[in-house]
């Protein structure tokens, strides 16, 4: 920030708008600059009528062009000079600031004072919780400068997912938007806010039963193969377009030939004793060929001669041994060694 900015931060009123900020307002932009760990500890030494002053005031904040944050923040040269950008109040921030050191009736009622509704902090924690295909699919029905508010008010982790589902085209003019992003009106905040509260509420079914069929998907994967083969034809049979939909989340052996030939390699490197050529036994050939396909000439034949001299093999040991092939894989991801397919994603391409 200039030093002509700093000065006149200290001197002359600072204006949103046609709107002079107050005391208040001038606090509250500092405390959502400040993050809640430091903005709640320096919040503790107010007393409760400055508390409700600044909340009053951080509520109906609305966004702040960065120009503003940089008058307000005078004091601050260093850190605004830094990488000065624009923040955005609601009462979802001055929420879960004040529940970092107030017990929640207390909450309730200083939210309620200033206009308020508790609990609506949680709109946006349960928004960005959904799944990242739940949270384009509806983004992809609302205005490119909405979009830019919504996923400028998620978590950078969240918006990040969720910006490449949107479409190569459509991800360019809101990440634009998101950068140069104009100061939304209070109302158009409160608007949004109160529309995902709408939506989160009447279709939150969808939010819960996604996930619990992630939960029902992994403990399927989980589950024997034999019983798993008695229990989709039931299941098939009675909620056929549920089940579809946990099938597409869990992953099977087959789905093992949609994994890139590295990551294929090293999950079959992983495997002892007999359990990958136990495995290979009971897959079908496409895809048995392609397991060979992604090894050495050399690893592939010594495979190959180890299956031929193993004899017949019992089902339950060719299924355990394929269940252990998908456990590895599960925690090879989990560590980040190698990435499975997503729910219903496409057979990516791979270019020499």
């Amino acid at each position: 920030m200039s030093t002509a900015v700093a000065t006149r931060a200290g001197t002359e009123p600072i204006k949103l708008g046609n709107r002079t900020l107050k005391g208040p307002t001038k606090a509250a932009i500092v405390f959502l600059c400040l993050g809640e760990k430091v903005g709640s500890e320096l919040m503790r030494k107010l007393d409760a009528t400055d508390i409700e002053l600044i909340t009053r005031a951080m509520t109906n904040l609305g966004s702040i062009p960065s120009d503003v944050v940089e008058a307000v923040l005078g004091e601050f040269i260093a850190r605004a000079a830094e990488g000065s950008r624009a923040v955005v109040g609601s009462i979802a921030s001055a929420e879960a600031m004040l529940k970092s050191f107030l017990p929640e009736d207390e909450v309730a009622n200083i939210l309620k004072s200033a206009g308020g509704k508790p609990g609506e902090g949680d709109i946006w924690r349960r928004f960005a919780a959904l799944n990242e295909n739940v949270i384009a699919n509806y983004l992809k029905g609302e205005h490119d400068q909405t979009v830019a508010a919504i996923l400028n008010n998620v978590d950078t982790s969240v918006a990040a997912k969720v910006l490449p589902l949107l479409g190569p085209e459509r991800m360019y003019d809101v990440a634009e938007r998101m950068i140069v992003l104009e100061p939304l009106t209070i109302q158009v905040m409160r608007q949004i806010e109160e529309t995902l509260k709408e939506d989160i509420m009447s279709e939150g079914t969808s939010g819960s039963a996604s996930q619990n069929q992630q939960r029902m998907a992994e403990l399927f994967n989980k589950l024997d193969i034999a019983a798993f083969e008695d229990l989709s034809e039931q299941l098939d049979a009675r909620i056929p377009e549920t089940f579809e939909a946990i099938k597409k989340r869990m992953f099977v052996f087959e789905d093992f030939s949609r994994l890139p030939a590295t990551d294929l390699a090293l999950v079959m490197r992983q495997l002892d004793g007999d359990q990958l050529p136990l495995a290979l036994r009971g897959a079908k050939k496409e895809l048995r060929d392609q397991m060979l396909e992604c090894l050495p000439q050399r690893s592939r034949q010594m495979l190959l001669d180890e299956m031929a001299q193993m004899g017949p093999a019992r089902g339950r040991d060719v299924r355990a041994a394929q269940s252990a092939m998908i456990e590895t894989a599960k925690n090879m991801a989990d560590e980040g060694t190698i990435e499975l397919p997503k729910a219903g994603e496409e057979e990516d391409e791979f270019f020499e």
